[in-house]
């Protein structure tokens, strides 16, 4: 029920057109072994790791806006610190993927 009636308000706010979103995301950058290329959401935090090649994350709020993007070395990992919400995560010309940060 909460859900639904965040969702409601949300979408008022959009059609009303008072919405301003602001994020900061700082990236902190480890290395990693990994043959693919995934997302995972953590608390407070989106974690990007680039598999055998270079990867573009395009991190969106699940209004559609581009909140930032990111670009990935082959065998590293990349974690940003983000608001708690739902987010959609792409990765460029490969795939797209929800993520929940609590």
């Amino acid at each position: 029920m909460k859900r639904l009636l965040y969702i409601l308000t949300l979408s008022v706010a959009l059609a009303v057109g008072t919405v301003s979103v602001t994020m900061v995301a700082s990236p902190r950058i480890e290395q990693v072994s990994s043959d693919e290329t995934t997302v995972v959401g953590g608390k407070g935090t989106i974690a990007m790791v680039a598999g055998d090649s270079d990867a573009t994350f395009n991190i969106f709020s699940i209004t559609g806006q581009l909140i930032k993007t990111v670009r990935v070395n082959a065998g590293t990992k990349v974690t940003i610190d983000v608001p708690k919400g739902f987010y959609i995560v792409k990765c460029a010309g490969k795939w797209s993927r929800k993520v929940v940060v609590k």
